[in-house]
């Protein structure tokens, strides 16, 4: 089953050291980064805001495990965001490529 994740990350060099070890594991077939992204949350029962840099791509659901291991072993933050979401349809041949890209 066809997955995309979100992940956010302190800052861009952070974002391109999970990029490389989730693509190099074949864990992911794709990622894109969004850089400067304003994040409000509350942490510690107060509003907290951060600049982050958020990951999302396409990977499957056998690998979720995994990726959230990874993310935690090389995250810098006490409680990482690694959300995703099953994806029910689309472009058969991108779909396809996906489960050809990833171990």
């Amino acid at each position: 089953m066809i997955s995309f994740f979100y992940i956010t990350a302190k800052n861009n060099p952070e974002a391109q050291k999970l990029m490389k070890s989730l693509l190099k594991k074949k864990l992911v077939a794709c990622i894109n980064i969004y850089k400067n992204i304003d994040s409000y949350f509350l942490w510690k029962n107060k509003i907290a805001k951060s600049k982050e840099v958020v990951l999302m791509g396409k990977t499957t659901k056998k690998n979720h495990n995994k990726i959230i291991k990874v993310v935690r072993k090389l995250h810098s933050y006490e409680v990482p965001c690694v959300i995703f979401s099953t994806v029910s349809s689309g472009n058969k041949d991108f779909l396809k490529w996906i489960k050809n890209s990833i171990k």
